[in-house]
């Protein structure tokens, strides 16, 4: 039998959390371990979460991390380090596993093959979402599964690549031949760590019958924000993202959910619709060239300040230290 641990990167967890250990442990397929890197020690409720396991009889591993020492990718990574099972699932504090067959399906499709490197799961809408959110989830979590590698990138582009770490399976040996996640990112260590798999001769499978509970429903303010990130992770991240636009497929989505509103009688939510997609692509735009703004417009647009937080202080202490060399070659030479 293969070990199965689960990580979860948790801040201030509350009632959905609970909920979603509560049906973690009750999987038919059992969790050894849940590994929790909690952000805020002061957040976490041992008295509420801990009896869970105790009841359920599954180990639990947590450890605290201020805001700052909080990354993406750097904190999943330590977190799988910390673990030796041969299958990894990393998932988020909000999504709900949707019956007890989400770990058992999730396994099915890592190890349908051997050169499948990572499975994630089917994203459905919770109950309330809105009818545009669900239509997204519709159109990117379809209820047919694939697996996907190199030769389909012509077929796919982006989508390829496509993997969410709100619910996705890793084999941990291949997780860590490849390197792992990138330690440093604003967002988007899922996919560009399957995209470094996909080049690598790794697939990825998209596993619809693993299905999570999860949705958001975003202003238009909120959907800039969101955006700016990932069009900043990818333009840090040329080497990956420079040949698979990501804007075709976003046209597609939006001509796709116009249609489906048009023919299911919903035509008034198409204003509104275009308005969400404006806010999308103006949050790309602004993200991809995000070298180009000026600091405090960046701070603005971010979801995650102490991203950049953490990058100004390291740019500080770089600048002060080329100060110091400079001083100190310019000594050296007055003392010469």
């Amino acid at each position: 039998m293969r070990t199965i641990d689960v990580i979860i990167p948790t801040l201030r967890p509350g009632e959905s959390f609970e909920k979603l250990l509560k049906r973690l442990l009750l999987q038919r397929v059992p969790v050894r371990r849940v590994l929790v890197a909690n952000t805020e020690e002061s957040g976490w409720d041992a008295a509420r979460f801990a009896p869970l396991f105790e009841e359920a009889g599954t180990e639990l591993s947590v450890w605290h991390l201020s805001r700052a020492e909080f990354d993406h990718g750097r904190t999943r990574h330590e977190a799988i380090l910390r673990s030796d099972a041969d299958m990894v699932v990393c998932m988020t504090q909000d999504c709900i596993p949707y019956d007890r067959d989400l770990i058992g399906n999730l396994e099915a499709a890592l190890y349908a093959a051997p050169d499948i490197a990572a499975a994630y799961a089917r994203q459905l809408p919770a109950a309330d979402c809105n009818a545009l959110e669900r239509l997204t989830r519709q159109f990117n979590y379809p209820p047919a599964g694939r697996v996907k590698g190199k030769a389909d990138l012509d077929e796919l582009g982006i989508k390829t690549f496509f993997c969410s770490n709100v619910c996705a399976a890793y084999k941990r040996e291949i997780y860590l031949e490849l390197g792992g996640f990138i330690r440093r990112t604003i967002f988007n260590e899922d996919m560009i760590f399957a995209a470094r798999a996909v080049e690598a001769g790794y697939r990825i499978a998209y596993a619809a019958n693993a299905q999570v509970i999860h949705s958001h429903n975003y202003t238009p303010v909120q959907q800039i924000r969101r955006n700016f990130d990932l069009a900043v992770s990818q333009a840090d991240h040329p080497e990956i993202f420079q040949a698979v636009s990501s804007e075709g497929e976003g046209l597609r989505l939006v001509k796709e959910t116009a249609a489906r509103l048009w023919r299911s009688g919903r035509a008034a939510q198409i204003p509104r619709l275009i308005v969400q997609s404006g806010c999308k692509y103006a949050g790309y735009v602004l993200g991809k060239h995000y070298k180009r703004l000026p600091r405090p417009l960046v701070l603005a647009l971010t979801m995650n300040r102490a991203y950049w937080e953490e990058d100004g202080a390291k740019r500080e202490d770089g600048m002060r230290d080329k100060e110091k060399s400079a001083a100190a070659q310019a000594d050296g030479g007055r003392d010469g």
